[in-house]
């Protein structure tokens, strides 16, 4: 029998109220946490997909096309978003009763509303690590719902405190920076981070400033004046690292042409981290960076000790003094003299006389536009997501070091403790070229040189989704939180599960000697939707219990609730198949199905009769001797026909209702044919019909491709293969390059508007400490350089047109003259 607890929620910690807000609002927000839900006796379990909320029609007008209006808290609560009543709909559940298949959920669900007028749609819920705030996020708004609070006066709901999250820098109706991705910290349960359109990487602290970021990350992917194309500097996500070493303390940023950059380390304030995993890599630093011969592995393990030391201070003195605690808490730290290394692109390793794949053609169609990271036991995996419908699937093929640019002075702000509260970094790349990497090449010679881990491909799968030209398909990548090695992909046509049965280091590690097996991909549920601009899921979530069960749980596009059981212990198991086993079972069974009819005896037929030998000289038969002969020969018979007579009499008796019943069925057999024949010959017209019409058809499109070789372009020439080049290389950059133009224009006249319409005085309790050469004329020089560059772009801008349009007018003259 399984069990199923609700546990009261924790009672809110003074964290997470905003110094902001006034000390009489805090206090109406009642600090008892509400029930999940009504009393017993007004409680009915009913299966999910039955349950009242999801019956009611909603009207979805104006909700993003890359949509999630469910999310689940990791135990016994799922989340609903009602986008008809604006609220929150809390669900208890129940796994697996009354049996291991089913879930139950508590009916009347616990409802919960914003305390403040939400003045834009909903179109994603996400929940923190602890299930003790969510995420409101909209394609013009975003903030954060806290799931405590009081009891409304005019129904049962509860009233919740709602906050804004940046809402100067993404809300203004004069900014053109929109986000792009929204995630809560895996180590921490009041960190956000954002990716805008503007390049920038920010974290916020939700327990000391909702307006102001508490770190800013500037991405320079490439330098300056050494762009190729826009779209390598445009994001489009971001994903951050798992439990795994440095991953831990790393950002993985994914840009529009495909290329992953890693921005490491990225700690947030206040943020948690087990003794065990600081102190692995603190000794790694340690034995393998300060003791190499190189002397850039030396400087760069040197600044990754100081970090570490600085940022825990308690790590110095536990490792020295031998003493273990529970966790380590991060101190607000920033070196005044470096600022974290944008590492990347990440390349790809070759086996033997492969090519890098920066020099290969893409595999995959149209502009990246998802990512998601994954750590599976030993080994990091990325996913990234084509327009196309494509999916790459990469592993590193080696482990994140952390890297800084020694020179490249940051902007801390200190409060007057003179205590840092925050501070922004330009990321740049190196200038130096990264060396092509090999996989037979031993790691031990690139550790702690600042190189960029390289990739495996592990495979690419495309999910043979409709073309939309102009939109794309939308494409949502989530975890199994059951199985590591299985991915959930949720796109226009429904769910599709991808199961990953190769990772190198987790290969190795369980002594595994297995080739690299390319994933397998499963449909899930199709919901056959070719011709919608949106998902066809409005809600998606992966459930699973401490049993080793697991559900999927899916909000269609008319809001009806899917629940689907999922397969988990035999999903990694090899398919291998014994042939020549095979083969024997089905002899076998062929046999003991001939014997069960006539036996191997009766088959053989009577014994042979042995005639006794008999005198030369002829016997009479009234004789002594001749009554004697004829008793033996009347013995032998007896003994070999009579017998096996009976025991022919004997099988047919026994066998006689089986064997009428193999006649039966033979007979039913030979009718059922018969009947078949009879169609077939009765069809016989019809085809004939058919076939003679088809040979009048063949015979007019034969006319008709006569007419049309007499047409005056049918004999132009095809095209070269530098000219169809050039043709994918005019679509490529009409379909993704200036689309980036125009995000990174409006991103930099957002920034001008934003630099202007900001008041310089907007902080007064806080001093700004700008390390580096100080310029009277900075504010100026900045605003210059905004404005060169907004100008520069849109020539370039215009020149691309411009050119654009000329090889269109080329090749149209071109086709019509041939």
């Amino acid at each position: 029998m399984r069990f199923n607890f609700d546990i009261p929620e924790p009672n809110t910690k003074e964290a997470l109220t905003p110094p902001s807000h006034s000390h009489s609002q805090s206090q109406s927000l009642s600090r008892s946490p509400s029930s999940a839900t009504p009393a017993n006796d007004e409680v009915e379990w009913l299966p999910l997909q039955n349950h009242p909320i999801f019956s009611t029609p909603t009207a979805a007008n104006d909700a993003p096309r890359n949509r999630n209006l469910m999310a689940w808290d990791g135990a016994s609560r799922l989340y609903y978003w009602d986008l008809n009543t604006q609220s929150l709909h809390r669900i208890s559940l129940r796994f697996g009763e009354p049996d291991p298949t089913s879930v139950l959920a508590a009916s009347p669900s616990k409802v919960l509303r914003t305390d403040v007028e939400l003045n834009f749609v909903v179109g994603r819920i996400t929940i923190n690590r602890h299930g003790s705030a969510l995420l409101l996020e909209g394609s013009n708004g975003l903030c954060v719902m806290y799931l405590y609070g009081r009891s409304s006066s005019k129904d049962s709901a509860v009233i919740c405190r709602t906050v804004f999250v940046g809402s100067d820098l993404y809300l203004n109706t004069n900014n053109a920076i929109r986000t792009l991705k929204v995630s809560w910290h895996p180590y921490s349960d009041t960190h956000l981070g954002i990716l805008s359109s503007d390049s920038v990487f920010r974290l916020y602290d939700l327990s000391s400033a909702i307006e102001q970021p508490e770190q800013e990350y500037y991405l320079q992917p490439v330098a300056r004046g050494r762009s190729r194309n826009a779209s390598s500097i445009c994001p489009v996500d971001f994903s951050f690292g798992g439990d795994h070493l440095w991953d831990r303390f790393s950002v993985f940023v994914l840009f529009s042409d495909g290329a992953v950059y890693i921005l490491c380390p990225v700690v947030p304030f206040g943020s948690v981290y087990k003794w065990e995993s600081v102190l692995e890599i603190y000794s790694d630093a340690q034995t393998f960076g300060l003791k190499s011969g190189s002397s850039k592995a030396v400087s760069n393990a040197t600044l990754a000790v100081s970090w570490l030391e600085a940022t825990f201070p308690e790590l110095a003195r536990q490792a020295a003094e031998g003493g273990t605690q529970p966790a380590l808490k991060s101190h607000p730290y920033a070196p005044f003299d470096a600022s974290v290394s944008l590492q990347g692109p990440l390349h790809k390793v070759y086996h033997g006389n492969e090519e890098d794949s920066e020099f290969k053609v893409t595999e995959c169609d149209g502009r990246a536009v998802s990512f998601l990271y994954k750590a599976v036991s030993k080994d990091s995996v990325l996913v990234t997501v084509w327009s196309g419908g494509q999916l790459q699937i990469d592993a590193l093929a080696d482990e994140i070091q952390p890297v800084w640019m020694v020179g490249n002075h940051p902007r801390i702000s200190v409060d007057l403790q003179k205590r840092i509260v925050g501070f922004a970094m330009i990321c740049e790349t190196h200038s130096n070229e990264v060396s092509v990497v090999s996989f037979e090449q031993p790691s031990d010679k690139n550790i702690w040189l600042g190189h960029p881990p390289p990739l495996l491909k592990l495979g690419t799968v495309d999910l043979a989704l409709p073309g939309k030209a102009d939109t794309g398909s939308v494409i949502s990548l989530f975890n199994d939180p059951l199985i590591p090695e299985r991915i959930y992909c949720v796109h226009d046509g429904g769910v599709d599960s991808i199961v990953l049965h190769f990772l190198p280091f987790t290969n190795q590690k369980n002594g595994i000697d297995d080739d690299m097996r390319p994933p397998t991909v499963q449909s899930v549920l199709n919901t056959c939707q070719v011709k919608s601009s949106v998902s066809s899921l409005y809600g998606f979530v992966a459930l699973a219990d401490s049993f080793g069960s697991c559900w999927i749980v899916g909000l269609t596009s008319g809001f009806e609730c899917i629940v689907l059981g999922m397969e988990s212990w035999n999903l990694l198991l090899p398919a291998r198949v014994d042939k020549e086993k095979k083969f024997e079972s089905l002899e076998e069974n062929t046999v003991t199905g001939d014997a069960t009819i006539i036996s191997k005896e009766l088959l053989a037929g009577p014994k042979v009769v042995i005639v006794p030998p008999t005198s030369p000289n002829p016997v009479a038969a009234d004789s002594i001797e001749g009554r004697s002969t004829l008793h033996q020969y009347f013995k032998l018979f007896h003994e070999n026909y009579v017998e096996y007579a009976h025991k022919v009499y004997f099988e047919l008796k026994h066998h006689g209702p089986q064997l009428k019943k193999i006649i039966d069925e033979q007979h039913a057999r030979l009718r059922e044919a018969q009947q078949k024949l009879a169609k077939v010959e009765e069809k016989q017209e019809n085809l004939e019909n058919r076939i003679d019409r088809v040979i009048q058809t063949h015979g007019l499109l034969e006319e008709r491709l006569l007419n049309l070789r007499n047409l005056p372009g049918i004999h132009k020439k095809p095209l070269s293969k530098a000219e169809r080049e050039f043709k994918m290389e005019l679509d490529k950059f009409r379909g993704v390059e200036i689309d980036a133009l125009h995000t990174t224009i409006e991103a930099i006249n957002g920034r001008i508007k934003r630099y202007s319409s900001s008041p310089q005085s907007k902080r007064p309790n806080q001093r700004r400490l700008i390390a580096g050469r100080r310029m009277s004329n900075a504010e100026d020089d900045e605003m210059a350089h905004l404005k060169s560059s907004i100008a520069k772009l849109s020539l370039v801008n215009s020149e691309n047109t411009k050119k654009v349009k000329l090889v269109d007018s080329a090749l149209r003259n071109r086709e019509s003259s041939s």
